[in-house]
């Protein structure tokens, strides 16, 4: 995969981050992930949801916020067939990872 994201994939990328973040702000709550960890099936507790955010909240301010910077990273993690992209089966993967 390149070191750097096209543009496609960065419009990509934040089209699935909008998909959490229901209100527009630019960050994603333990109540956006919740409604959507639910409607993957999950049913996570507030601990749960919380501890989720915790993993990757870099700022602490208890929110997931949509830094350029790290979105390379997150899509080589997710990325599990190496294509430079996050299909759907990979994006629920990593939703389910703790």
């Amino acid at each position: 995969m390149a070191d750097s994201l096209t543009e496609e994939q960065v419009s990509e990328f934040k089209e699935a981050f909008s998909l959490f973040d229901k209100d527009g702000d630019g960050q994603i709550t333990t109540k956006e992930l919740g409604t959507v960890m639910r409607s993957l099936g999950q049913n996570p507790s507030e601990s749960e949801l919380q501890d989720m955010i915790n993993e990757v909240d870099a700022d602490n301010n208890g929110t997931i916020d949509f830094p350029d910077e790290e979105v390379d990273e997150m899509i080589r993690e997710a990325d599990q067939d190496g294509d430079g992209r996050i299909d759907y089966n990979e994006f629920v993967q990593l939703m389910m990872q703790k």
